[in-house]
């Protein structure tokens, strides 16, 4: 049972990786037919994306095709798969819905596009940052899917990197381009969980 619990739930994960491509590859190729108009770029900005990369993808890819590094492994259990499966789907559903709400507004560094507006709605009227919602939910869909204590960890790790790292220029971005609209905003929403942070 634990073999197959652990099979299950590398399978749940790879095609929860093929989904996030799915859905982040139309809006990448749009995306870079808008104009950008503010550009806030910057080393900072590109190691938390490659940490989350890292943390996401790559250590727990290689864990997938390897079964490295074994050693941390621990039980697979299919209570915690169907958690992994839940949490994983959820953060893929909420994933698509901020896309969808950003629409030509999106851009995967820390950029204001032309014509670019203030988005409220949908998962954006909960929390001001619901695409990291949706990546701290497949960090933790990782940890119950792939049963290994560095792999769980990884996901995490390059989750807060991320976050931490850009959602204060993030913010300040947004204040300088919106002003007062998006002070506003921010006082009736929080950052990433709703009603709690």
């Amino acid at each position: 049972m634990n073999l197959s619990a652990a099979a299950i739930g590398q399978t749940l994960w790879v095609l929860g990786v093929i989904a996030w491509y799915v859905i982040r590859y139309p809006f990448e190729r749009r995306a870079k037919r808008v104009r950008i108009v503010t550009n806030r770029r910057s080393f900072v900005d590109m190691f938390g994306l490659v940490a989350a990369t890292l943390g996401l993808a790559v250590i727990p890819g290689i864990y997938v095709a390897t079964g490295f590094p074994e050693a941390a492994d621990y039980p697979a259990h299919i209570w915690a798969v169907a958690i992994g499966a839940l949490s994983f789907f959820s953060a893929m559903w909420l994933f698509r819905r901020t896309h969808k709400e950003l629409g030509k507004n999106w851009s995967i560094t820390l950029e204001i596009r032309d014509k670019h507006q203030l988005v409220s709605g949908g998962p954006y009227a909960l929390v001001r940052h619901p695409m990291y919602t949706s990546f701290l939910l497949m960090a933790l869909g990782q940890a119950f899917l792939l049963p290994n204590w560095i792999v769980a960890l990884a996901g995490f790790v390059g989750f807060a990197f991320l976050f931490f790292l850009r959602v204060d220029k993030e913010e300040r971005m947004m204040l300088d381009s919106f002003g007062v609209s998006y002070r506003d905003y921010m006082d009736r929403t929080k950052r990433l969980i709703p009603y709690i942070y």
